[in-house]
């Protein structure tokens, strides 16, 4: 299995959109290299949750399937559901956020990510200027 996939650690810290990311409206990216994907929440899912401060990961072994809740990510002011971005069967999950669930916010496309999977099908994935455009909607402003 390839390595994490390394980002710059200023993407981390802006609302920057990654450009080799691909993402869901739902704010989780992936990141595909020879079929098997690690996915991760957007800077901007994790600024809009707050202080994370636990994670239901599928398990390894499992299936998820695109578009439907595998997961969750509770913070100190909400509960959100994690949706896989993609079919396919969970190879790993980030175990170091068990401890330290908070990297969930300050490094969100590094050692941030969530888990990886074997993928079988990507429904929907966004670019990066689309994704960026549904976050400006999101947020009121106009591009």
């Amino acid at each position: 299995m390839s390595p994490t996939p390394q980002l710059p650690l200023k993407d981390a810290q802006t609302t920057a959109v990654p450009r080799h990311l691909r993402y869901t409206w739902d704010h989780e990216w992936l990141v595909v290299d020879e079929g098997n994907a690690t996915v991760g929440i957007t800077a901007f899912a994790a600024a809009a949750l707050g202080d994370v401060v636990h994670l239901r990961l599928p398990e390894v072994g499992s299936r998820v399937e695109a578009g439907e809740s595998c997961g969750e990510i509770r913070s100190l002011t909400a509960v959100s559901d994690l949706y896989a971005p993609a079919s396919g069967e969970v190879l790993e999950v980030n175990t170091a956020l068990v401890g330290a669930p908070g990297v969930v916010n300050t490094a969100p496309y590094t050692v941030g990510w969530l888990f990886r999977l074997r993928v079988e099908n990507i429904a929907g994935a966004l670019s990066a200027d689309a994704y960026a455009a549904h976050c400006a909607h999101t947020r009121g402003v106009r591009r």
